[in-house]
């Protein structure tokens, strides 16, 4: 069986969790974090400023045209997302040097330490804390739905945190412009509004909010459920949990538009999941 030919000029390799990881030169320290249906994170740091960032893979990216298009929305959405309580882009890289090699890349993000999830399954959390990242979730979600997105994935394990109890949704692989029919099978089962279950393919605007204004109402219930155990860090805000994130006049949408671009610019009804 022959070798795997070296790695790119200014990439390298690593086995990470029995995958390989191909990553530019100027990330180094990896570390894995997590892994989902669709990718898994990896820890490192930015050699050039040494800050520590989050690298997701995502598996088989291209191996059918579902999976290509979650790809591409994750990608197209997060380039353009400028919310301090939505995950941003850092960089985008592949390893492969040409189109026809070309089935992989990776999503350089900020790394925020831990998600709801994890937290949760280690601590009880205080009303205080509860009520300062429910207020970020809002504001986060206020902004995607002025662009007229839908998450379509929101649960503990996609609200990331860190130990500052600042909150940022992530994992935009599953979201999508509102449309009058979508596809039904979305959501982790156990965090899907009932108006989804009961709508099935037909969850969109209700008023001037999305599916994910009565829906999400549904699922943030779900998400911030007070019956939680024991992590260190995320210490309790106290009495001026909202302090650092107060409303700024514009309701948490922002004064950005380059999303409300991207999104007009899908060319009408979006097709497929």
């Amino acid at each position: 069986m022959s070798s795997p030919p070296p790695a790119r000029r200014g990439f390298y390799r690593q086995e990470v969790t029995k995958t390989t990881w191909e990553v530019r030169v100027v990330y180094q320290d990896l570390q894995p974090v997590g892994s989902g249906a669709y990718g898994a994170v990896c820890s490192a740091v930015d050699s050039r400023t040494g800050a520590k960032v989050a690298i997701k893979k995502l598996y088989r990216p291209f191996q059918s045209e579902l999976f290509a298009k979650r790809a591409y929305r994750e990608l197209r959405l997060l380039k353009h997302m400028r919310h301090e309580n939505v995950i941003g882009l850092l960089d985008v890289f592949t390893p492969d040097e040409t189109l026809d090699d070309f089935t992989d890349f990776y999503l350089v993000m900020p790394f925020m330490g831990t998600d709801l999830g994890k937290l949760m399954k280690h601590e009880k959390l205080s009303e205080d804390r509860i009520q300062f990242l429910v207020y970020q979730m809002l504001k986060g979600l206020k902004y995607i739905h002025a662009a007229g997105i839908i998450h379509r994935d929101l649960k503990p394990g996609n609200l990331a945190v860190n130990e500052d109890c600042e909150l940022k949704i992530l994992d935009f692989g599953l979201a999508r412009q509102a449309d009058s029919e979508m596809t039904g099978y979305v959501m982790t089962r156990w965090y899907r509004a009932p108006e989804v279950i009961l709508n099935w393919m037909h969850y969109t605007q209700t008023g001037k909010e999305l599916h994910e204004g009565p829906a999400r109402i549904g699922e943030e219930g779900f998400c911030l459920h007070p019956d939680q155990r024991k992590p260190s860090g995320c210490e309790p805000p106290g009495e001026n949990a909202g302090a650092g994130c107060r409303p700024t006049g514009d309701g948490g949408r922002g004064t950005d538009t380059p999303l409300l671009r991207v999104t007009a610019g899908h060319g009408g009804r979006a097709q497929g999941p």
